[in-house]
């Protein structure tokens, strides 16, 4: 019996020392709702898991949301869209090792009659001043997000204030939510395509303008600085950040695609 019990006691000791690696083997991915609700982490993440053994606790989050959980130090890893807003996180010190990942485009969305006529539109700016003219209804995100703020800076580009019109409407959530409301509105709202092409509830949506140059979406990865915050998971975080813009993870991104088509292109420099 006194042999039994000793074998049991360091049988549940190895346990729990195996148990606690393996709690090491966990990290914190901020990123944006459109790499959750576009399925892709769905896609991707389990083969860095199958790979790797390490785990990922994934918090989707708009790009203005998820850099500010990367400034208090509650997360580890951030993949996000907003090439300037990213610039200036790093700029500050906030993080370390920033690399291109992937890109998909914007595009404005509408019902099928098109009353503000954006299709015709020439580019980017002329389709937001067609939907001012028109006081078209609007969904915006409202969330500080990467869409957010690339859909502002359409509004500026073409010298209007957005909440001057009154069909102009703030979400304040994420994308697959926020074409909802357009949806049900029968409205417009910008989105990235891989989102758009992921959701169901299309009703009388459907893709109006795009194609221009200035509607290009990159998304970039990188690491919470740890000089700043200790606790931050260097060494596993870089493992992530290796694999998502080596060779395995990037085929992995070029391999999604929904009905054939391809949401998100490489763009990390292998």
């Amino acid at each position: 019996m006194a042999n039994f019990i000793r074998r049991l006691i360091l049988t549940l000791g190895s346990i729990a020392l195996i148990a606690s690696a393996h709690a090491d083997e966990v990290f914190v991915l901020a990123s944006t709702t459109s790499t959750e609700q576009s399925g892709l982490f769905g896609y991707i993440l389990p083969m860095f898991t199958a790979k790797t053994g390490i785990q990922i606790k994934l918090v989707a989050l708009g790009t203005g949301q998820a850099l500010d959980t990367g400034r208090r130090g509650d997360a580890d890893v951030l993949l996000v869209h907003d090439r300037p807003a990213e610039d200036k996180f790093i700029a500050e010190g906030w993080g370390v090792e920033r690399r291109d990942v992937m890109h998909n485009d914007f595009i404005l969305l509408g019902p099928k009659n098109d009353p503000a006529k954006i299709k015709g539109a020439k580019d980017a700016s002329e389709a937001f001043k067609r939907l001012a003219a028109a006081n078209a209804p609007f969904v915006s995100r409202g969330d500080k997000s990467g869409t957010n703020a690339a859909e502002l800076r359409f509004w500026q580009s073409a010298g209007i204030d957005p909440k001057s019109n009154t069909g102009y409407k703030e979400a304040g959530t994420g994308m697959g939510p926020t074409l909802n409301m357009a949806a049900a509105m029968n409205g417009y709202t910008l989105s990235d395509r891989g989102t758009w092409l992921a959701f169901k509830n299309r009703q009388e949506l459907e893709i109006l303008f795009s194609g221009d140059n200035r509607m290009f979406n990159p998304y970039g990865v990188m690491l919470v600085n740890p000089a700043k915050y200790p606790t931050v998971k260097k060494e596993i975080g870089m493992k992530f950040i290796d694999w998502l813009t080596g060779k395995e993870g990037q085929s992995a991104i070029a391999g999604y695609k929904i009905n054939g088509e391809q949401l998100f292109f490489p763009d990390a420099k292998n």
